[in-house]
């Protein structure tokens, strides 16, 4: 199955060492912890092209390396972006099936985006391996959600192979609101949320915010050598739009850009490290760029129209969200009563108040200290769960 990433160098990053991954060792290289709960059983794994296991200094897929060590693999399960992670955000994607071992893989970004009991009912162990990026608007928080509710009710175990969260040194940004909820955010956590995906599986299951009856069986492969402090460069693209460290360390507050008409870089070679629209005013923002139809952004905002707004290429690493850009974006436009589209932006922020703050001239400061309230009673439920001191 590998050799249908092997071709496509969309996926992967320019490193000029592979051996920068050794030092940090995800939850999948640990081959000797989760295979003795896998022979013998009947496998189902979610993954896409970020469930890699870096043997001998090459990357192998997980699937190739589960099935080299014997695992009967039933079905396999892919997120929003499809099993290679080729496909435009939001793209309601088929299920398919493996030409080369003939594996069914079940997407959970078309018909459904929940396994159903047809699915699971013949798999006694489901293994969650992708890569998180730290945002709660990343969907495949959503998907591991309601993964983890569908196989309470199957009677399923699971095993979440942990991987380094990019953004985990930091909690911040506003807390979702449940009106707001929606598969950009279905808890009440902040737009940051500084955990890994397996400390947060654990906090799902140990706040009791999935939709269940049932006991849930979880068990965490941890990583190894990691901190939420710890310099961790990823093998491959999370998804299409974030090609980089730096992309991905942008990504939170750019992100925000997704509920509205702006352009946050998608259809560039430098999506989430730019922002811009034809719409902004062109003596306020000098930086140009054009946008274009390309693999994961088909049909990009403001396509073939040249945008202004901001190169931070070469912005230094925020530990924090950075709604400034929102803020003089906003200011700056010549359609302020279409700027912030609903319901896309609530669900991006989370909340219905940040539109309404912006709008009435509050400044940053004043925004983020609303924030501090909700940011603060979330950090008392994250300490419970974290496993990375």
């Amino acid at each position: 199955m590998i050799d249908l990433l092997k071709n496509t160098a969309f996926f992967v990053f320019v490193v000029s060492n592979i051996s920068l991954f050794a030092q940090v060792q995800p939850g999948a290289h640990q081959t000797d912890e989760y295979l003795p709960l896998l022979i013998g059983k009947e496998v189902g794994v979610i993954g896409n092209q970020s469930s890699l296991v870096i043997i001998d200094e090459k990357k192998v897929h997980l699937i190739d390396h589960l099935i080299e060590q014997g695992v009967d693999i039933s079905k396999v399960f892919a997120p929003e972006h499809g099993f290679r992670g080729k496909d435009d955000a939001g793209a309601l994607i088929d299920d398919e099936v493996d030409a080369k071992t003939g594996i069914h893989i079940v997407s959970l970004h078309g018909k459904t985006r929940k396994p159903t009991p047809k699915h699971l009912e013949d798999i006694d162990v489901l293994v969650f391996d992708i890569q998180d990026v730290g945002v709660r608007f990343f969907t495949y928080l959503s998907t591991l959600h309601l993964v983890l509710e569908a196989c309470a009710d199957a009677g399923v175990a699971v095993i979440v192979l942990d991987r380094p969260n990019p953004n985990a040194h930091y909690v911040d940004g506003p807390v979702m609101e449940k009106e707001n909820q929606s598969f950009l955010g279905k808890v009440p956590i902040p737009l940051v949320y500084g955990m890994t995906i397996g400390e947060y599986a654990q906090m799902l299951v140990g706040e009791q915010w999935l939709d269940t009856n049932n006991s849930v069986s979880l068990q965490v492969i941890n990583i190894k050598n990691y901190t939420h402090n710890t310099p961790y460069k990823f093998p491959t693209r999370p998804s299409p739009n974030l090609p980089n460290m730096q992309s991905l360390m942008l990504y939170p507050s750019l992100g925000l850009f997704e509920g509205t008409p702006v352009n946050a870089g998608r259809g560039t070679s430098d999506p989430f490290q730019q922002f811009g629209a034809s719409f902004l005013d062109a003596t306020h923002f000098n930086h140009q760029y054009v946008p274009k139809p390309m693999s994961g952004a088909s049909n990009p905002k403001e396509n073939g129209k040249t945008c202004y707004g901001v190169d931070l290429r070469n912005h230094p690493k925020l530990n924090r969200v950075n709604i400034d850009w929102l803020i003089q974006a906003f200011a700056h436009t010549n359609q302020p009563e279409a700027f912030f589209l609903d319901p896309g932006f609530r669900r991006h922020a989370g909340t219905s108040t940040l539109a309404a703050q912006i709008k009435n001239g509050m400044s940053e400061s004043e925004i983020r200290e609303s924030w501090q309230s909700d940011i603060n009673a979330f950090l008392n439920i994250r300490k419970k769960y974290l496993i990375y001191q």
